[in-house]
């Protein structure tokens, strides 16, 4: 229970700081009183994420457990997988070094080009 409760503080002030929202009590529904839209769902479970070190599973996620501070907070006290670590992404030079896969004929693919957004 210790866990749980250490659990909802940290959401709530996750809540405040990083979403600037107060939740008026730990039962509020943050769906049904439009606390929380679509795409704050998405940046909460990147922000628990980061505040709590694990990977939340889209496929274990029920909308339930997102509807209000409580149920976040038993979410988080239960243990799961720590979150992976960031991958590395090849920087240009190292991207484009890279051997081209043969192919079922033993011919060399040619190497594609990546699209960079600048």
């Amino acid at each position: 229970m210790c866990e749980r409760n250490a659990a909802l503080e940290r959401l709530r002030a996750l809540f405040l700081q990083h979403l600037h929202l107060e939740v008026p009590s730990a039962d509020t529904d943050l769906l049904e009183t439009g606390l929380l839209d679509s795409l704050q769902l998405v940046d909460l479970l990147v922000l628990i994420e980061e505040e709590f070190g694990r990977r939340i599973a889209l496929e274990a996620i029920e909308l339930d457990d997102l509807r209000s501070l409580a149920r976040l907070a038993e979410l988080v006290s239960t243990p799961a997988e720590p979150a992976p670590a960031a991958h590395a992404v090849p920087s240009g030079d190292q991207a484009q070094s890279a051997q081209p896969e043969p192919m079922r004929d033993g011919a060399r693919a040619a190497p594609r080009a990546l699209n960079r957004r600048g």
